[in-house]
C-alpha cells in the first residue's frame, strides 16, 4: 500500500497557526512520494495546494487556479506517466470550492487511466487533502469564536435572569408602591393595607434571599472566596485550592454548606493557627477537604445533619483528627456539571474523514493478499481501523502494544501487502510520545520496513516506496487523529468558557440581589413597620420615604437584570442615617472624601449598604459611626457600631464575601473587627483617578 499512490495528511495542535504548518509538513511527505517516484511536477501541485492551506494566499482562489491544478496534475499522468494518485490534489481541490461536482469525474478519469490501486489512492488523497483543510478552517473558526461563545451564553443567562426576576420581584415592587399610595390616598383604612404592604415587603426580602441563594448555589469558588475572608478575619492562614470546574450545580451547594460548618466552627473554637481548603475532581466525584491545626475533637453536631443529606444524593462526608490535633473534613459528590450545547458536526466529520481514510488504506492492502488469507487479513484490518479510532479519546498504551504485533507479525504471512499496513503504527508512536523520543522511534519503523522488503526480495524502488509510505502514512493518521482530538478539545473549551460565563453571570446576580436589593427591601419593611406605629402624620412621612426607596429598588432590580449601576457614596450615606434613625439609632456620618471615580464611588456605596443591613439584621445598636478618608491614594470608608450581640453574625456572611470581591476587582480590602459589643467593618480601596 505504498503512498506513491495515496495522499497528504495534516495533523493539528492547539494553536492554528501551527496546524497550519503540520499541513503543509504533510503535504511536503506526499509530494515527496511522488517526487521519489520521479514527478517533478508534484512539486508545482504542492505550491497551488498550498493556496487553499494558507490564510495569506487566499487571495488566489480562483477559478483559474483549478484550471491550472488540472493541467498540471493530467499533464504529470497522461504527459509524464506519473500516479494518477496525484490527481487527488486536484480532487479535494474541487471538493471545497462549488465546482465540488467535479470532484467524481477526476476519480472516474483516474480510474480509467490508471489501476485500481492508484485509483484508490486518489480518492484517499482527494478525501484526506479536503477534510484537513476544512477541519482546519473549523478548528481556526471555533478558536476565534470561543470567547463570542462565552458572552452569548452570558447574555443569554442574563436574559434568563432578567425574566424571572421581572416576573417575580418585579411585581412585588409594584404591589408595594401601589399599597403605599393607596393608603396615602385613603388614610381611613391604612392599617390593613399596610398590613398588606409589609406582608409583600417580607416576603420579597425572602423571595430576594432566596433568589441569591439560589443563584449562587451552582458555584462554590465564591464559598471558598467568604471562608478565606473569615479565616483572616479571625487571623486564621487560610490556604485555598481550586481543582474543580464550574458550576456545580445542586453538588455546590452542598459541599458550600460542609465549608461553612467547618469554617464557621473553626473560627467559633478560635484556636486554628492554619486551615487549607481544598478542591478536586476524579472518577465522576468533585471532593472537598477541609483541614485545621485548631480542633479537640472530631465531633461536630453540625455535620450529622449534613453527612446525612450527602448520603443522599450519592456522596459521603468523613470527619478524622490526627495525633497532631488536625481536623480533616472530606466531602465527595457526584459531579454534575451543566453542559453546554455544541455543534457535533465538526467532530463527526473528523470521525467520518478517519474512518474513511483507513478503510480505504484498509481496501489497498486488500488488493494485494492472497484470495484464500483475505478474510483473516481483512479481521486484523478491522482491528487496526478501530484501534486507530479509539485514540481520538486518548492515548492507550496497552492499544500501541497491541499495534505493533498486528504490524509485524503478519507480515510473514501476508508478505509484501502487509507492508504498508506498518505505517497504521507510525502515527499513534507520534501521538504517544514527547517528538524529541515519537521521531527516532518512527525512524525505527521506517528502518524496519525497509528491513522487511529487503528480506522479501523486494526491488530497491519498491523498497523505498514502502519505507517513505510508511512515514507518510503515519503523518496522514497522525494528523487525522490530532484533528479529531483537536476539534473535540475545542468544543470542550468553549464549553467550558460557556459554563464559566454563567456562573460569573449567576454569580453577579446573586451579589447584587443581596447587597442591592437586599438592602432596599430591608429598609423598605423597617419603614412600613414604623408607619404603622406612628399617626397618620407622621406615618405620611414614612410612606413617602418608601415610595422613594420603591423607585431605587426598581433601579436596583435593573442592575441586577443586567444594567449599569450608578451609585453616589454620599446619597449612600444619607440613606444610611434614614434608615438607622428610623430604627432609633443615632448615627454620626462624617465624608472626608474627594469625589471619587464611578468604580469606586458603586463599590463603596454597596459596602455601606451592607454595612447598614448588617447593622440592623446583626445587632441591638443604638449608636453608629460612618466614615471616610483619604490617605495616600487610598479611600477608607469604616462603620462602627455597637450593640453587638455575642452570637451575632459571623465574619465571612453570603454579604461579606460578596463585598471582598467586589473590592478585590479594584484591588481594594475589607477588614472587620468585633470586641467589647463594638463591631468594626472597614473597606480600603485606591482611589485610581478621581472624577474632579
Amino acid at each position: 500500500m505504498p503512498w506513491s499512490d495515496a495522499g497528504g495528511g495534516v495533523s493539528q495542535v492547539p494553536v492554528p497557526r501551527l496546524a497550519r504548518a503540520i499541513v503543509v509538513v504533510v503535504l511536503a511527505g506526499l509530494t515527496s512520494v511522488y517526487l521519489l517516484a520521479g514527478s517533478l511536477l508534484a512539486i508545482v501541485a504542492f505550491g497551488l495546494q498550498l493556496v487553499y492551506v494558507l490564510r495569506s494566499l487566499r487571495r488566489f482562489r480562483r477559478p483559474w487556479l483549478l484550471i491550472l491544478q488540472a493541467l498540471v496534475g493530467y499533464t504529470a499522468t497522461l504527459g509524464f506517466g506519473a500516479s494518477v494518485g496525484l490527481l487527488g490534489f486536484l480532487g479535494g481541490s474541487l471538493l471545497l470550492t462549488p465546482a465540488w461536482p467535479l470532484a467524481p469525474l477526476v476519480a472516474v478519469s483516474a480510474a480509467v487511466v490508471g489501476p485500481a490501486d492508484p485509483a484508490i489512492s486518489m480518492v484517499l488523497v482527494a478525501l484526506v487533502v479536503y477534510g484537513l483543510t476544512r477541519l482546519t478552517d473549523r478548528v481556526e473558526e471555533m478558536h476565534a469564536a470561543r470567547l463570542a461563545m462565552a458572552l452569548a451564553a452570558a447574555a443569554e443567562e442574563r436574559l434568563r435572569i432578567a425574566t424571572g426576576l421581572s416576573d417575580g420581584l418585579g411585581r412585588g415592587l409594584t404591589a408595594i408602591a401601589t399599597g403605599v399610595r393607596s393608603v396615602m390616598d385613603r388614610p381611613e383604612g391604612s392599617v390593613e393595607i399596610l398590613g398588606e404592604v409589609v406582608g409583600t415587603a417580607r416576603g420579597f426580602l425572602a423571595d430576594a434571599r432566596n433568589a441569591a441563594a439560589g443563584y449562587r448555589a451552582t458555584s462554590l469558588v465564591p464559598e471558598m472566596t467568604t471562608a478565606r475572608a473569615m479565616l483572616t478575619a479571625a487571623a486564621i492562614k487560610a490556604e485555598t485550592r481550586v481543582g474543580h470546574s464550574e458550576p456545580l450545580g445542586p453538588a455546590g451547594a452542598l459541599l458550600a454548606s460542609v465549608l461553612r460548618e467547618v469554617v464557621t466552627e473553626a473560627v467559633r473554637q478560635n484556636t486554628a493557627r492554619t486551615c487549607v481548603i481544598e478542591t478536586t475532581t476524579a472518577d465522576g466525584m468533585v471532593r472537598l477537604r477541609v483541614s485545621h491545626d485548631g480542633a479537640r475533637t472530631a465531633e461536630d453536631e453540625g455535620l450529622a445533619d449534613l453527612a446525612r443529606q450527602l448520603s443522599q444524593a450519592g456522596g459521603r462526608l468523613t470527619t478524622g483528627l490526627s495525633a497532631e490535633g488536625w481536623l480533616t473534613v472530606d466531602a465527595a459528590l457526584p459531579e454534575r456539571p451543566a453542559e453546554a450545547t455544541e455543534d457535533p458536526g465538526a467532530y463527526r466529520l473528523s470521525v467520518a474523514l478517519l474512518t474513511a481514510v483507513l478503510v480505504g488504506f484498509s481496501i489497498k492492502a486488500l488488493l494485494f493478499v492472497p484470495a484464500n488469507l483475505v478474510v483473516p487479513a481483512a479481521a486484523c484490518l478491522a482491528v487496526i481501523v478501530i484501534m486507530q479510532i479509539r485514540w481520538i479519546s486518548g492515548r492507550h498504551m496497552g492499544a500501541l502494544a497491541l499495534l505493533v504485533l498486528l504490524a509485524y507479525l503478519p507480515i510473514p504471512v501476508f508478505g509484501r501487502a502487509w507492508l504498508g499496513s506498518v505505517g497504521f503504527l507510525a502515527g499513534p508512536v507520534l501521538l504517544a510520545f514527547p517528538w524529541a523520543v515519537a521521531w527516532p522511534l518512527v525512524g525505527c519503523v521506517m528502518a524496519s520496513v525497509a528491513v522487511s522488503a529487503v528480506l522479501l526480495g523486494l526491488p530497491l524502488p519498491l523498497t523505498v516506496n514502502f519505507t517513505a509510505s510508511t512515514l507518510v502514512t503515519g503523518l496522514v493518521v497522525y494528523g487525522l487523529l490530532e484533528l479529531a482530538r483537536l476539534v473535540k478539545e475545542l468544543q470542550e473549551v468553549r464549553q467550558a468558557l460557556a459554563r464559566s460565563a454563567v456562573v460569573e453571570e449567576r454569580l453577579r446576580a446573586a451579589r447584587d440581589l443581596h447587597d442591592l436589593l437586599g438592602h432596599s427591601m430591608a429598609a423598605i419593611l423597617l419603614k412600613c413597620e414604623l408607619a404603622r406605629r406612628l399617626d397618620p402624620a407622621r406615618a405620611r412621612a414614612e410612606l413617602e420615604d418608601v415610595l422613594v426607596m420603591a423607585e431605587k429598588a426598581e433601579a436596583d432590580l435593573r442592575v441586577v437584570s443586567g444594567g449599569q449601576p450608578a451609585m453616589s457614596l454620599a446619597a449612600e450615606g444619607e440613606s444610611a442615617r434614614s434608615v438607622l434613625a428610623a430604627a432609633g439609632i443615632e448615627v454620626e456620618l462624617d465624608f472626608a472624601h474627594e469625589e471619587l471615580s464611578p468604580e469606586v464611588e458603586n463599590v463603596l456605596g454597596t459596602v455601606l449598604r451592607e454595612a447598614v443591613t448588617n447593622v440592623l439584621r446583626h445587632s441591638s445598636a443604638r449608636y453608629c459611626l460612618i466614615t471616610t478618608v483619604v490617605e495616600e491614594s487610598v479611600v477608607r470608608l469604616r462603620v462602627r457600631n455597637d450593640g453587638v450581640r455575642s452570637s451575632g453574625g459571623r465574619p465571612g456572611s453570603a454579604g461579606i464575601g460578596n463585598l471582598t470581591t467586589r473590592l478585590a476587582v479594584l484591588d481594594g480590602g475589607l477588614g472587620t473587627v468585633r470586641e467589647d459589643g463594638w463591631f468594626e467593618l472597614t473597606a480600603q480601596v485606591p482611589s485610581f483617578s478621581p472624577v474632579g
